[in-house]
């Protein structure tokens, strides 16, 4: 079976206002959406039940973070189990910014990860090195490390569960993004990783998406190499272009 393309929109501390939260979910609600491609989005905590109310069904929603416990005296956390309980079916986890603004490390977000599976939510697993790594040769090392740390608390059957998302640090943000060819070879990395270190069926399986300043301008580009299973978009998911993003898929079929 093919693997389905995935679209994640992850708005980050976006938007500051309900009025344009209203207009974000207007934007998609009235959308023709690739209806192939599984759409993602991941608002801000305080908006995931309103949100969940009035984007349309094909659209499903993710939280940004959960913590490694599901309930407890743990002030300002996000609980897993809650998160599965109101009906959100995704959360994202290690996330750059969760890694270097946060100090969350791959054994933190394992566990994290972990947790989630168990509160029966799907993760978005964020992977990749920083622009010092690249330079020094060192993705494909960064990128397995992180990864392995979940392998050692996973059973095989979890991955059915995760969408992997290879986001390079330097290119979030920064209006810098990798070349389609670097995509390939970082996903590519990664698909042999799992099939060593867990299963050549998890491997082939398992959706490996790109995140890094993705854009309506390079998105067909990227969503062509065989291993780019998708996208984890960030400030372009706040713009009316994000529906191009979304129809990539669909776009480069008829290229």
């Amino acid at each position: 079976m093919p693997r389905q393309f995935f679209v994640g929109g992850n708005f980050k501390l976006n938007p500051v206002s309900r009025e344009s939260k209203k207009a974000l979910i207007k934007t998609l609600n009235d959308a023709d959406l690739d209806p192939e491609t599984e759409v993602v989005i991941a608002p801000p905590t305080l908006y995931l039940i309103s949100i969940l109310e009035t984007i349309r069904k094909d659209v499903k929603v993710s939280a940004q973070n959960a913590y490694i416990k599901c309930s407890g005296a743990f002030t300002g956390e996000t609980s897993p189990s809650q998160l599965s309980d109101a009906g959100i079916p995704y959360v994202i986890l290690g996330h750059s910014e969760r890694r270097t603004l946060f100090g969350e490390t791959s054994e933190l977000v394992a566990e994290k990860t972990r947790v989630a599976i168990d509160s029966s939510l799907s993760v978005i697993l964020c992977v990749g090195e920083t622009l010092k790594e690249r330079e020094a040769g060192e993705t494909a090392k960064v990128v397995e490390a992180q990864i392995q740390a979940f392998v050692n608390v996973a059973k095989e059957s979890d991955w059915s569960k995760i969408v992997i998302a290879y986001e390079p640090v330097w290119a979030i943000g920064t209006g810098k993004v990798a070349s389609s060819a670097q995509a390939q070879e970082a996903h590519a990395d990664i698909r042999s990783f799992l099939s060593k270190a867990v299963s050549p069926s998890v491997a082939e399986t398992t959706r490996i998406i790109y995140g890094g300043s993705v854009t309506a301008a390079n998105c067909v580009e990227l969503a062509k190499q065989p291993d780019v299973d998708g996208f984890l978009v960030g400030g372009a998911s706040l713009k009316p272009e994000f529906v191009d993003i979304i129809n990539s898929r669909r776009a480069k079929s008829k290229v």
